[in-house]
């Protein structure tokens, strides 16, 4: 899918619309995910259950999320993009319609586990998308831009649930994702080419897939800038775990005032994803993302510092979680292209396994924080603390910045294959030499094309043309001259 911005890759026109089409495809995840948050009490009253009933709903979606992503990938790697994206929002929309009708929470359990695998689609396949089309700097500047949505979509998804539940009841929560991903089938049907062309599909089959698995985990940079994502990953969870409670039990906002925390730092990670579009146009993003662990783990390790001895109240707090959260910001875009840098043929399986790390090493903080206690903000602190310097250190001692490759502004994968380095032709001599058909090799460089072929060049002040290296007339002229 070429671009008519060959320079950069990404025509301004092209850049919006993928990010459009691409962008409603990653949201589809957070918005599974977070949509029905405002409806719990009402699940609870409706189906009879427990407040940890319902709660395990939210942990079975996030457990189809997760491996939804490692079959989802090698899928697409096998069949190309489009087919897996088609079947699985079909299948998000089928069970959303069985959640709309669950008559009990456990079958409703069972269906949002459903659900949660097949919104595993937009993210990962989306990710796999990037990778078909770009490479390196271009690579770089769309994932930060998708990374706004990834972003935006969480915060505004319980508003919008709760939006939804002043007109209807949890129910039409989930007809309201049932219309949504009929929406996107449409979007991929009419708005997304094949990206992957079949000379680059790899060969289907379990096996196949659990030797790419084993060929990817086998690279020491893949695996440490995995790890470094999943531990910043588990880093937010510990935020998003103990946020709400340090904010609203400890310090004692409301939560209409808490919410504004929520989302002040929300926009620091935003904005953070927009400006690292334009900061790795000068820096290299290995270094970019190092600096952001570095800050991320100072910032936590003051936060620490101030929970544990109450200095500047609320504010010591509140500004180092704004660091932190801004400093996801940068990491969020940088890995994935760094990770899949050289996994073009593989890019689904890699970008499977970047996410469902994400989730399995995310979800372990937010236990954590609860296990330490929530009356105090040192749990959470603590926590986020823990996993930032795990990840500085899987950022050094395993990815290791300066020895992965940097990464220069590249045009988009088009599948074409490049010219060859030396093309032969024969090349008669022209009828004013005087010889009978003679032919000789011209080797031609790349741009030689462009300049006029050595047969056609005459001895200066003769007009004759000049003789093969080597021949008895080329000595000849050499001696005269």
């Amino acid at each position: 899918m070429p671009d008519a911005d060959g320079a950069t890759g990404l025509s301004r026109g092209t850049m919006i619309r993928r990010i459009l089409v691409l962008g409603a495809l990653t949201a589809l995840g957070p918005l599974t995910i977070d949509l029905y948050l405002p409806a719990f009490p009402d699940i609870a009253g409706d189906l009879s259950a427990t407040e940890a009933q319902v709660q395990l709903t939210l942990t079975g979606t996030l457990l189809g999320f997760a491996v939804g992503q490692l079959i989802l990938g090698p899928w697409s790697d096998a069949v190309g993009r489009r087919r897996p994206l088609i079947a699985a929002t079909l299948t998000h929309v089928v069970a959303s319609l069985l959640c709309a009708v669950a008559p009990t929470i456990e079958v409703l359990g069972v269906f949002r586990v459903l659900q949660g695998m097949a919104a595993a689609a937009g993210a990962v396949v989306s990710m796999a998308v990037v990778r078909d089309l770009y490479t390196g700097m271009p690579a770089i500047r769309l994932l930060s831009r998708l990374m706004l949505v990834t972003g935006v979509a969480p915060v505004l998804a319980p508003t919008l649930g709760g939006q939804v539940l002043q007109f209807t009841d949890w129910r039409g929560v989930f007809w309201v994702l049932a219309a949504l991903g009929l929406g996107l089938v449409a979007v991929v049907v009419f708005g997304l080419q094949e990206t992957l062309p079949e000379d680059r599909r790899r060969a289907g089959g379990v096996a196949a897939t659990l030797r790419t698995y084993g060929s990817i985990l086998r690279e020491r940079t893949f695996v440490g800038l995995m790890l470094t994502g999943g531990l910043m990953m588990a880093a937010l969870f510990g935020y998003i775990a103990g946020s709400s409670f340090v904010f609203q039990d400890v310090f004692g906002l409301s939560e209409q005032a808490y919410g504004i925390v929520f989302g002040v730092n929300s926009l620091g990670l935003i904005a953070a994803t927009q400006l690292n579009a334009r900061l790795v146009r000068r820096v290299r993003p290995q270094w970019i993302l190092a600096g952001a662990l570095v800050v991320a783990s100072a910032a936590a390790a003051l936060m620490v510092v101030f929970a544990a001895t109450g200095l500047l109240g609320i504010y010591g707090i509140a500004v180092p979680l704004f660091v932190i959260l801004t400093t996801v910001g940068f990491t969020m875009p940088n890995i994935p292209v760094l990770a899949l840098a050289n996994h073009g043929r593989s890019a689904g399986t890699a970008a499977a396994l970047l996410g469902a790390m994400n989730f399995a090493v995310g979800a372990v903080s937010a236990p954590l924080v609860g296990a330490f206690g929530t009356g105090s903000a040192v749990p959470m602190a603590g926590v986020m603390l823990g996993m930032s310097v795990l990840a500085v250190a899987a950022m050094f001692l395993i990815a290791r910045p300066r020895q992965i490759s940097g990464l220069e502004p590249d045009p988009p994968i088009t599948g074409e294959t490049p010219p060859p380095a030396v093309v032969e032709t024969h090349v008669p001599e022209p009828v004013a030499a005087g010889r009978r058909g003679r032919r000789r090799l011209t080797a031609l460089s790349p741009g030689a094309a462009h300049r006029p072929a050595a047969t056609h060049d005459t001895v200066p002040g003769t007009g004759r043309p000049a003789a093969l290296p080597g021949s008895r007339r080329a000595r000849r002229q050499r001696s005269r001259s």
